[in-house]
């Protein structure tokens, strides 16, 4: 199934995150992020995940998202291409940091293109073109992706959305978390189930599905009381986070 794992890769906090990207131009604090990242290595432990923690890159400002710079596919790990030049440097540090956990390690060497534009589900990939994920390198990926036994498609990301991933998550084998905004996706109508969230929650459909457990973004009340019915939540508080348009999903690889 998409969402079991047993071990995740994730990078302890820099104090340079303060100057990361961010669309609102916002600076979050330092020690929140590292009281908000210590809360989601917990929550990542407490789902049953054995954790590879990688020490902090201050050259770096957005590192701590390691799931843009790479993404895992059974025994893989691909390294991607990021198109923003003040990551673009990423890739390479984590392919040496990582590649001893992996059977083969593979590249996409054209185009742009960032794990938060991707989303596997039972092995099929969707990928997102953004500003951040070109037509390139979304075709780039496919072909490797295809080699090693997925099927992929190809979508337009909404304009205002940063990544593909920023408004939606896979929950369940055929079940989508999305946005008012992504769920107006003819892709996603046609083939997939999808639990749409009120307008004002976007930011809980970045939630993250591991074994039995769905981490949920705290504070989104409606949020919690759609899923909560079905799925045993473990809620995370992420508001810091979010201040440079990040969220629960890009902050692991998970295998």
């Amino acid at each position: 199934m998409t969402y079991n794992f047993k071990n995740a890769i994730i990078r302890k906090p820099n104090k340079s995150i303060q100057n990361g990207l961010s669309s609102k131009n916002l600076h979050p604090q330092y020690e929140i992020i590292v009281e908000e990242h210590t809360n989601y290595v917990k929550a990542i432990n407490d789902a049953g995940l054995k954790i590879n923690l990688l020490e902090p890159l201050e050259e770096y400002p957005d590192s701590i998202f390691v799931e843009d710079p790479a993404i895992t596919y059974k025994s893989n790990i691909i390294i991607l291409n990021p198109a923003d030049p003040s990551r673009n440097g990423e890739k390479n540090i984590i392919e040496n940091e990582v590649k001893h956990l992996f059977d083969n390690i593979l590249f996409v060497e054209n185009g742009f293109i960032e794990g938060g534009d991707i989303l596997n589900i039972n092995n099929h990939f969707i990928i997102g073109l953004s500003e951040r994920t070109n037509k390139l390198g979304a075709e780039n990926l496919s072909i490797i992706l295809q080699k090693l036994g997925a099927t992929v498609e190809i979508c337009k990301t909404p304009n205002d959305i940063l990544h593909f991933k920023s408004e939606c998550s896979v929950i369940d084998n055929d079940t989508i978390l999305v946005s008012y905004k992504m769920a107006k996706l003819d892709y996603l109508k046609s083939h997939y189930n999808l639990i749409e969230l009120p307008i004002g929650e976007e930011g809980a459909s970045n939630s993250l599905r591991i074994n039995d457990k769905l981490l949920l973004p705290d504070g989104y009340v409606k949020a919690e009381e759609i899923l909560s019915k079905k799925y045993n939540i473990i809620k995370v508080k992420v508001d810091e986070i979010a201040k440079v348009d990040a969220g629960l999903s890009c902050m692991s690889l998970r295998w």
